[in-house]
């Protein structure tokens, strides 16, 4: 059967609320789709809408060309194939469990010993998101494997392969997430400092913070050019007054009884900058603090 096939046999092992919408996807996109979660009324719902449910992993690899696992973490991952013997031989398993770039490459590397061919996911999406037009999965590894069955993998949304390396779509979907928690740290701590003299959080969101933060953003393609050259400039706010200036972001929170633990440690890293001998550069050059492949910036 061709793997580009819209009726590529799927199984989908894990069924927590992400399993539960990877397999609805490939269920609305017209694949056989076999189940198994370690509690078996999980998949009831599946089941009623079609699914096969199998007695146990093994069953479930052996139904489906496309292993598509997503579990709680990897020692859930180990614990799900680990008694399933040569199952996987031959097979495409898509690893989309969250969790780092040494363990996925570690997993693929237990994979790939066991015959499959390994792909490891990132996905930048919730559940409802899955199969809609905001969602995102990340993949690397094997990328025969993913052009083989694109088809049915974008059921689940934009499919982006990163590269050989199967760590890199753990890397990478944990940089997003960085910037999102990022985003959602500089949102919360806003608005609860807005909100101590009364004012209406969804004013102030909706007419100053995403316009404000908005323009703020539409700086970055600069700051990655920055960034990327290793030439930093020109200097708009330079990182010494921004660290004397941050101070007073910490002490009106404080004095407001809003709790300044998001902000403290950007005021670290700026005090570490300024002392590297960095206050006289502009915010994108505090990448040189914050990875080892920043280069100086140029004086």
């Amino acid at each position: 059967m061709s793997g580009t096939s819209p009726v590529t046999p799927v199984t989908v092992l894990g069924l927590g609320a992400m399993g539960s919408a990877l397999a609805t996807a490939f269920l609305d996109g017209g694949h056989p789709v076999t189940v198994w979660n370690r509690t078996p009324a999980r998949a009831d719902a599946l089941a009623a809408r079609g699914a096969t449910r199998a007695d146990d992993a093994r069953q479930a690899v052996t139904a489906g060309e496309l292993v598509v696992l997503c579990v709680l973490d990897h020692t859930a991952a180990y614990a799900t194939l680990g008694a399933i013997g040569d199952a996987l031989k031959g097979r495409t398993l898509v690893h989309l469990t969250n969790g780092t770039p040494a363990q996925a490459r570690e997993f693929a590397e237990w994979a790939t010993q066991r015959g499959a061919r390994y792909v490891d996911g990132g996905i930048m999406a919730v559940p409802p998101m899955i199969g809609g037009p905001g969602s995102l999965v990340l993949y690397s590894g094997d990328r025969a494997a993913v052009e083989e069955h694109r088809t049915a993998l974008e059921l689940l949304g934009a499919a982006r392969w990163l590269g050989d390396d199967p760590g890199l779509a753990s890397l990478y979907d944990l940089a997003l997430l960085s910037g999102m928690y990022g985003l959602f740290a500089g949102y919360l701590h806003a608005t609860a400092l807005a909100r101590t003299e009364g004012g209406s959080t969804r004013e102030f969101t909706d007419e100053l913070l995403i316009p404000w933060m908005t323009a703020m953003m539409s700086g970055f393609p600069d700051w990655a050019r920055q960034i990327d050259s290793g030439e930093f400039g020109p200097v708009s706010s330079p990182l010494a007054m921004q660290a004397t200036a941050f101070v007073n972001l910490i002490e009106a929170s404080t004095a407001q009884g809003v709790d300044p633990a998001l902000l403290i440690p950007v005021q670290e890293l700026l005090n570490r900058a300024v002392s590297a001998g960095l206050g006289d550069q502009d915010s994108p050059a505090l990448a040189t603090m914050l990875s080892g492949t920043g280069r100086k910036p140029v004086r």
